[in-house]
């Protein structure tokens, strides 16, 4: 196993405990305190756990090299993951909503609140470490299902401050009106990074093109080469880490097969070494003079004559 499976399957195992032990630490509470954004917090770490499951799964799934069924690799089932990552939390916004609105036009009543202060004071400290964690090894391994989990875990830290702070408020004050209103603006901060997640996962997907950025590098690099009259036919997507890039390159017709050969390999293994992990495809066209694109490449096919 490669040194970045190892580390994804590693931050996916401590990403899991972390919200199993979170959770039930926080139903608990839940459950003394009578606390709804207490409650919405603690499903919200709940989602989490599945999420982490998600991450779990679509790492080590994705992980199994290619075989003769799957040529390209497995690496889309960790971008489902992300996905089904995004439907749940969905789910689970318009439940608190309907729970916080339900709250306020009823009433609650909130009791022994010392308990919630210190569980989240907990959550608080814990998620901004695991969270940290949990991203940062998801960015360096280009892992989706790794990177929502994070932002999951660092969703958590920033509503765990929330509402350590509201529960503190509604100590001194009395004010139980806010525990309802902090639930229905988890729920809606829950929706804004589940609709993001949901856009990324979906256009990976459906095979989506790669970044502008990335697409400009591999234009600088085949612009690089002296002897590339020009491309075109460039294509581009990505299967969880794993980048794909097929383009035609024109080359002079006199040339050997061996001579473009070499081009053609020099330009895969460059382009491959820059956006790694990647896999490069790439198809020689010699050059015709009734179908070439630009006057430039008329020009640069006679100097190269010279």
């Amino acid at each position: 196993m490669h040194a970045e499976d190892r580390a994804k399957r590693r931050a996916a195992v401590v990403s899991l405990g972390y919200n199993l032990t979170a959770t039930a630490v926080k139903l608990v509470a839940a459950f003394i305190t009578g606390s709804v954004s207490l409650l919405s917090e603690a499903l919200h770490s709940a989602t989490d756990v599945v999420a982490s499951l998600f991450a779990y799964l679509g790492v080590r799934v994705g992980a199994t090299p290619p075989d003769p069924q799957h040529p390209y690799g497995h690496g889309k089932v960790e971008t489902l993951a992300g996905f089904g990552e995004a439907v749940l939390l969905i789910a689970i916004v318009g439940y608190l909503l309907f729970e916080g609105v339900r709250r306020l036009i009823v009433g609650s009543e909130l009791q022994q609140l010392e308990w919630g202060v210190a569980v989240m004071g907990f959550s608080t400290l814990t998620s901004l470490a695991v969270g940290q964690y949990v991203w940062r090894t998801g960015k360096r391994t280009h892992s989706l299902a790794l990177m929502s989990n994070g932002q999951h875990l660092m969703i958590d830290f920033w509503t765990s401050l929330g509402l350590l702070i509201a529960l503190g408020v509604i100590h001194f004050t009395g004010w139980v009106f806010i525990d309802a209103l902090l639930a229905i603006g988890i729920a809606l901060w829950l929706f804004r990074g589940a609709w993001q997640l949901a856009a990324r996962a979906f256009h990976e997907l459906i095979d989506h093109a790669l970044p502008a950025e990335e697409l400009a590098r591999i234009d600088q690099i085949l612009r690089s080469e002296s002897n590339l009259l020009s491309y075109h036919h460039l294509r581009t997507r990505r299967s969880g880490a794993m980048r794909y890039v097929e383009v035609h390159i024109v080359l002079p017709r006199e040339w050997s097969l061996q001579q473009a050969h070499e081009v053609a390999d020099a330009l895969e293994r460059r382009i491959e070494r820059e956006l790694a992990p990647a896999e490069v495809t790439i198809h020689m066209d010699p050059y015709d003079p009734d179908r070439a694109a630009t006057r430039e490449e008329k020009n640069l096919y006679r100097e190269l004559l010279r």
